[in-house]
């Protein structure tokens, strides 16, 4: 399963972004940042070497904006939440995929950016409330489907998540007011497997800035993030960072992370 914020779907095919994607042999692809209409996304991958996957897309009401995206190698099922904030928005698609352990729940999430004292803060906070009451449905314990959220959250967890945590503390990505609700996940058991198995930190990271040099000093951020509900997490195997060997081999300022599961 791999999960990446590709900064347009457009733009990352023509830098060698989805022929990296068919190469990695990824079962699931989740996709963050399409930028697409559900016309310009099949087009796309008709002519890519994913053109054999299915495909699931919420795109966002705006042109050229977020979106969302489950790529698998077998066939989905979509699944409505009936939350207008999560159905409608392209920042979050849920499916449904069956596996030889049984069907499990895949959701692509890009949760907003945000910034400080504007609207946009705002409604990332009203994302986040919406999120917070689907993960606490996802991880019921009267439900026994394992569900697995990947992408790009946009909020660093702690301290060893980004380099200049210092430099951030009143930062969107930063702000305590974000971070809690992370702590809230975790604390319900639902599984951070990019810490769980990438150590202690700091790092490793998976967004750097395409300006200045925060990519060649590694001055990045934790945002990109594979969580799983506890009957789920016991499968990982390993969970990778496929960060690019240099800046010009980079086809997104985010990274793919990849976690495989048995």
């Amino acid at each position: 399963m791999l999960t990446v914020n590709v900064n347009g779907i457009r733009a990352a095919h023509r830098h060698g972004g989805l022929q990296w994607l068919a190469d990695s042999g990824a079962d699931i692809i989740c996709l963050q940042e399409v930028r697409a209409t559900h016309e310009q996304l099949h087009e796309v991958l008709r002519d890519s070497p994913l053109a054999g996957y299915f495909v699931e897309h919420s795109p966002a009401p705006q042109l050229g904006r977020a979106g969302v995206s489950v790529l698998s190698k077998t066939p989905l099922k979509r699944i409505t939440t009936g939350d207008p904030q999560l159905d409608a928005e392209g920042r979050w698609v849920e499916v449904e995929v069956d596996t030889d352990i049984g069907p499990i729940t895949v959701v692509s999430v890009y949760v907003n950016s945000g910034e400080v004292g504007t609207p946009r803060q705002d409604a990332k906070y009203v994302f986040l409330a919406s999120m917070d009451a689907r993960l606490t449905r996802l991880q019921s314990p009267r439900r026994k489907k394992p569900a697995v959220i990947c992408g790009d959250f946009n909020i660093a967890h702690r301290e060893v998540d980004l380099k200049n945590w210092k430099g951030n503390l009143k930062n969107a990505g930063f702000l305590p007011e974000e971070r809690i609700f992370l702590d809230r996940w975790f604390e319900k058991a639902w599984i951070d497997l990019g810490r769980k198995f990438g150590g202690d930190g700091p790092g490793p990271y998976t967004w750097w800035s395409m300006r200045g040099k925060s990519f060649d000093t590694d001055g990045g951020w934790r945002i990109d993030l594979i969580i799983t509900t506890p009957n789920f997490a016991v499968r990982a195997q390993s969970v990778v960072v496929a960060k690019a060997a240099t800046y010009a081999e980079r086809w997104s300022d985010h990274a793919p992370v990849i976690a495989d599961f048995k």
